[in-house]
């Protein structure tokens, strides 16, 4: 009886010395990556706050809301959207019962049909996609408007570099308001 003898080929040489290294990678890779991805489920949940900058509390007539950049990006290119900054808010006190829409908007809206992106989710952790035209001045400014339940339509105002600086810093690189 006689044994065939196989020719293994380069490839299949180092496979067989390889493997093992490459198996550890396959455990290594996601082990190291595990503290990035609690800390992204820490900020989704709200257990780590609002978002990566707390922007503070702002009181909008009668209700007070918190409000934060969600991260610490410039604007996000998002098809035909345009670049899109996320931000969050959250109700609090008398607002969480009494307010049925939240709207964020760089200008100021002319009414409630064009207030602007609305923030969805729960009243404690909502999320917005502003949209940031590239030609926006860099002293813009972000306008919130809460439609309460009774019909109510309240505003306020603050600066974009107050809300976020990234944006800010973005906009002067692509070269602020143009004509």
């Amino acid at each position: 009886m006689s044994v065939a003898t196989v020719d293994r080929s380069a490839f299949g040489h180092w496979w067989l010395k390889w493997r093992f290294h490459l198996s550890a990678l396959v455990v290594l890779v996601p082990a190291a990556l595990t503290p990035l991805y609690f800390r992204q489920v820490a900020m989704d949940s709200g257990a780590s706050g609002l978002g990566a900058r707390e922007i503070g509390e702002r009181t909008v007539g009668p209700w007070k809301v918190r409000i934060a950049e969600f991260d610490l990006l410039p604007p996000q290119v998002q098809g035909p959207a345009g670049p899109v900054k996320t931000f969050t808010l959250a109700m609090t006190g008398a607002a969480v019962s009494e307010v049925r829409a939240a709207y964020v908007k760089i200008g100021k809206p002319r009414s409630l049909r064009a207030a602007g992106a609305i923030f969805f989710g729960a009243p404690y952790r909502q999320v917005a996609g502003l949209a940031v035209p590239e030609r926006t001045s860099p002293d813009a400014e972000v306008w919130l408007t809460l439609e309460g339940w009774d019909g109510s339509m309240h505003q306020a105002a603050l600066k974009l570099g107050e809300a976020s600086p990234v944006t800010v810093n973005w906009l002067n690189a692509q070269g602020g308001a143009k004509p």
